[in-house]
């Protein structure tokens, strides 16, 4: 940040209490618009704080001028979210039109009051790029809040005002607090609700006013009556409804409760005739509404009004840029000729982004935070140099002051010397019995009061408390808590009382037993960062070491056993390594500068006493910018993995030479899965970007070249995503074609798959285990060989153009079974339980509507078509040779023969399914790092490099290793959190069983043991295809 020289006059001063400054980028001496000539009125104005500013214009000023005045005074770059409202002769509440002179629309200007709110709310808050907009949209929630416009639960309503109570009187002080609420009224029912929101607030320690707003908006963004303004209505019956209008369409509701929805990709035309509203939709067979729709509103004012709103809307975030006026007629006007007036939402973003301004303060009117949050102007560029890493809304000094009073002990002494030789310099948490890990933070450590020795560290501050709500949480059941800094779920029986002693919680110890100098705490907590944004970089680094191995895999040993063989085509050889080696040495420099960085963070070298280093964005948009160079080498890359096929095709001598590399160990996963790597590690870089802007604050020194970086991988990703999309499932095709026999060509151009997986075919012998693969043209059932290959032999292909389906339990008698009945052929199949018939029904059904609408396979390839130029006679040979290489692959249990592993077995044998979405999302979540591995019965904890990649876990001694030590694949596995009952007393451990196998896994952080959980979730919980596609919605920073 900027720190001004001088305070300004006028706007910075409008907002009240001059000790708690926020910062806004519009110059202090931006130039008001020219006054038109006339005589001068007086319009007053009630902005957000409550305060009513007078504004001289001129009676043939337009509406805009008055509204670029009220901007230009509040120093707001981002005025256009925002509109000037009032209670029309009608006493009609309306906006007012900014291309209308003023006096035409108010007509007795003395006796009316404007109202400055917010007229249109974005889906996603981080859009808003100014903190001075956040602390706008903010008071509009409170305004919203205390009228009960926003409802919302009783567990909502109280964090919402826990945040809005934090940013007014700072750090939770039981007395001020308790009396702060009983002078202000913020929710309907706030005193039936008074100790619920103390509790929250106790929680929210060292947070600053900024991140308050941030966090008000994250929560409120969720709620469903988030910006929504009803606008009473009937339908055709005469039931009593509300129309609302959001940025993605036109909402209905019966009271506050959401009935139904209209997208504006659906609408075709929306239209009022006198007091009837009119949606016109697009023609949509699958959809059992009219063609156009009637809502019966109380006159017509009040369709235009509701016309009017839903016009702008429809402009600000759908339009690329304000709409063009329409000529005036010559003779005969019809229709209305209102249209949006301003900016739209994507030209605000990129104005303010392409845009430098000097930033300049603002202040809060009701914060009354002075030393206590932590806050002031002349810390506020510190702050940015030294982010604070946010657990569940305590702030990295509150956390520093847990592990102060945190006492974790060895139970296996080899341990320690173990970790204390971890190459990132990290010691794990753990020390000899006695001894204290303490961090506290000098700034911070006079403040602290100790808690209720009953207490201790565990659930004191909650990540996300809203998720016990139904509308805001994944799930009503569970909740998340924090235990010893670390976020865990909660089951229905469980309490999160702070009293009740966790497993996971270590003995407390007095504060008398941590007497250490403020200089060396300094020390260790250079020495050992633990900011998210470090973890965030750390995890570049160690999926940047991955990545690297697996490059070397093509450019090192493919080369070295395949390349120098005169059965790989020169031309071959070219579009292969001539396009591999330059990204090799590009991220063989770039892995060195991400380690470099780090070992600036970590303070193992003297550049950390400058703190210009404890970032990364500035190293991935240098190095981002530098990737875009190699697109064109990166683009080739997909057709270097389909030339390949077609070679291997040709050549008898070529294929057995990869197939012979693929049984080698450093190949640990399908050959042609390493060709597609590159485009895989652009999705990494984006998730870690969006991860870091996510958590920085807009104002931190790392945020702009974090989003810049964002930015441009987006931009990349756009280009090859169509590429890689297609790719993904031509590899996965070439997969699957090495386990299925008796099918000639299961790659043809235009076949995409989408799910495979077990499933019991009803037969005359009964129910009988069949492997079932699911493409968008035909369903193929097939069973598992004997032969010492264990490839999975066809017995029946059910073409999808006109088949049905249906369930048949109460037929057949057979749990969870259906039945598809195609043209020549009907099936009765079970699945393994209803959650398996819900994927199989959801997908089955998707893949019928699409070959129904194609009327057979695609004419699109998604890749070359493949001639198979070898004999019959040679294809005999391949089949016998590739039963004999297939002999080591018989068992899921051996450690590590070349892919004993693969997916098809593993289904087979777990009896589950995976879909085209899981396998996506698993190469999205890939993941390396240092773990520490139990096994059930044993005492010692192991140190390993583990890589998480398709749907397994691989085992290394050290990152430098060149291949897997063994695997564990985790298709069916289930991720819990020890129970008090298993005795792992210890941070940040997770449990990995099925049926009788039971591992234990503990990581190095609470970020890291998220991430952990997160990635092995994602292979262990398999979602359909179509609610996947559902559920997937885009992050824009």
């Amino acid at each position: 940040m900027v720190e001004p020289e001088e305070r300004p006059s006028g706007a910075g001063q409008r907002l009240g209490a001059p000790e708690s400054l926020g910062i806004s980028t519009l110059e202090p001496g931006h130039r008001p618009p020219s006054m038109p000539p006339g005589r001068q009125v007086s319009i007053r104005v009630q902005m957000l704080d409550d305060t009513q500013e007078v504004f001289e214009v001129s009676q043939r000023a337009p509406g805009k001028l008055l509204f670029d005045l009220i901007c230009s005074h509040l120093n707001l770059i981002e005025g256009d979210y925002f509109g000037l409202e009032y209670q029309d002769h009608r006493k009609m509440t309306v906006w007012l039109d900014l291309l209308k002179p003023i006096m035409k629309q108010i007509r007795r200007p003395k006796n009316t009051i404007l109202r400055f709110v917010v007229k249109f709310f974005p889906p996603d808050h981080t859009q808003l790029l100014e903190e001075l907009t956040r602390y706008l949209f903010a008071l509009q929630i409170k305004h919203d809040l205390a009228c009960g416009r926003l409802t919302c639960n009783d567990s909502s309503a109280a964090l919402l005002v826990s945040h809005i109570v934090q940013s007014e009187i700072g750090d939770f002080d039981e007395v001020q607090c308790r009396q702060h609420l009983l002078n202000n009224k913020y929710i309907p029912d706030q005193d039936a609700l008074m100790d619920k929101i103390t509790e929250y607030h106790r929680k929210h320690v060292g947070q600053t006013p900024a991140e308050s707003d941030y966090q008000l908006l994250e929560i409120g963004r969720r709620l469903e009556m988030y910006g929504i303004r009803l606008h009473p209505a009937k339908d055709r019956e005469g039931t009593k409804l509300s129309l609302a209008v959001a940025h993605t369409g036109v909402l209905v509701f019966q009271g506050h409760t959401k009935i139904n929805a209209f997208n504006w990709s659906k609408v075709r035309k929306l239209s009022f005739k006198r007091k009837r509203f009119l949606i016109k939709l697009r023609p949509d067979l699958n959809s059992n509404y009219q063609d156009t729709l009637e809502f019966m509103m109380a006159s017509r004012d009040c369709c235009k009004v509701f016309w009017k709103i839903c016009v702008e809307y429809h402009a600000f975030f759908r339009l690329f840029e304000e709409p063009k006026p329409k000529p005036k007629p010559v003779l005969f006007t019809r229709g209305s000729s209102f249209r949006f007036s301003g900016r739209t939402q994507r030209q605000v973003i990129d104005y303010v982004k392409d845009s430098e301004f000097k930033k300049i303060p603002f202040e809060r009117k009701h914060s009354k935070i002075q030393s206590n949050s932590g806050f002031s102007p002349m810390s506020s560029h510190l702050s940015s140099e030294m982010p604070k890493e946010k657990f569940g809304g305590a702030s990295l000094e509150q956390t520093d002051t847990l592990l102060q009073r945190t006492q974790v002990t060895v139970e296996n002494p080899a341990l320690q010397g173990s970790l204390a030789s971890q190459p990132n310099g990290h010691r794990d948490r753990t020390s000899d019995e006695g001894a204290a890990l303490s961090r506290p933070s000098p700034s911070r450590q006079h403040q602290q009061k100790p808690e209720h020795p009953n207490a201790g560290p565990a659930l004191r501050a909650a990540k996300d408390p809203v998720t016990s709500s139904p509308q805001l949480g994944e799930s009503p059941s569970v909740s998340r808590v924090m235990v010893n800094g670390q976020k865990h779920s909660l089951g229905p029986g469980q309490s999160p009382d702070a009293r009740q002693p966790s497993p996971l919680t270590s003995p407390l110890l007095t504060e008398a037993g941590f007497v250490r100098m403020d200089d060396e705490d300094e020390v260790r907590r250079k020495r050992f960062p633990i900011d998210k944004a470090y973890f965030i970089a750390k995890e570049l680094l160690t999926t940047e070491r991955t990545y690297l191995k697996d490059l070397e895999v093509i450019t090192v040993s493919f080369q070295k056993s395949v390349g120098r063989d005169e059965a790989l085509p020169d031309t071959l050889k070219n579009i292969i390594f001539a396009n591999f080696e330059p990204v090799y040495k590009f991220h063989d420099s770039f892995l060195k500068e991400v380690e470099q960085r780090l070992a600036q963070w970590e303070g193992r070298s003297n550049a950390h006493i400058k703190g210009d280093y404890q970032r990364v964005g500035d190293v991935m948009l240098k190095n981002i910018q530098g990737v875009k160079l190699l697109t064109p080498h990166l683009q080739r890359h997909s057709e270097a993995l389909v030339e390949l096929e077609r070679a291997c095709r040709a050549s008898r001598r070529l294929e057995g030479l990869c197939r012979d590399f693929e049984q080698q160990k450093v190949c640990y996963l399908p050959l042609n899965i390493f060709f597609l790597r590159p485009l895989h590690r652009l999705l990494h870089y984006k998730q870690i970007l969006e991860r870091l802007c996510k958590h920085y604050p807009p104002t931190h020194d790392d945020f702009r070249d974090s989003r810049a970086a964002l930015a441009d991988i987006t931009e990349m990703l756009d280009q090859l995503q169509g590429t890689l999309i297609k790719m993904e499932n031509f590899q996965k095709l070439l997969e699957l074609k090495k386990d299925i026999v008796g099918i000639d060509n299961l790659a043809i151009p235009g076949r995409e798959f989408i799910r495979l997986g077990c499933l019991s075919k009803l037969s005359g012998k009964g129910l009988q285990q069949r492997m079932f693969f699911l493409f968008n043209d035909v369903l193929m059932y097939t069973s598992r060989g004997m032969t010492s290959s264990n490839q999975f032999k066809v017995h029946g292909q059910l073409p999808l153009y006109g088949m049905t389906i249906k369930e048949s339990e109460d037929e057949w008698g057979v749990p969870h079974s259906f039945t598809l009945s195609g043209q020549r052929q009907s099936v009765v199949v079970a699945a393994s339980s209803a959650s398996e018939m819900e994927k199989w029904i959801e997908d089955i059904r998707m893949a019928i509507e699409l070959a129904d609408k194609c009327n057979g396979p695609s004419p699109e390839a998604l890749g070359s078509s493949l001639p198979d130029s070898k004999s019959p006679e040679e294809s005999g040979a391949d089949q016998e040779s590739e039963d004999d290489l297939s002999a080591s692959r018989t068992s899921l249990e051996r450690q590590m023969p070349h892919r004993a592993n693969s997916t098809v077995h593993v289904c087979w044998h777990r009896n589950t399914s995976v879909s085209m979405v899981d396998f996506s999302v698993a190469v999205e979540n890939q993941l390396s790092g240092n773990l520490l591995r139990k096994f059930k019965n044993s005492n010692g904890w192991q140190k390993l490099w583990v890589v998480f990649t398709n749907f397994s876990l691989f085992f290394y001694k050290t990152h430098q290793d060149d291949y897997p030590l063994a695997s564990l694949p985790l298709l069916g596995y289930s991720i819990t959190i020890p129970s008090e009952s298993e005795n792992i007393h210890k941070e940040y451990v997770f449990k990995l069983h099925f049926k009788s196998h039971v591992y234990y896994f503990r990581s190095e952080s609470e970020y890291t043991f998220e991430r952990w959980m997160e990635v092995i979730r994602s292979a262990t919980c398999s979602a359909s295809h179509a609610r996947a596609l559902n559920q997937k919605k885009p992050h824009i920073y």
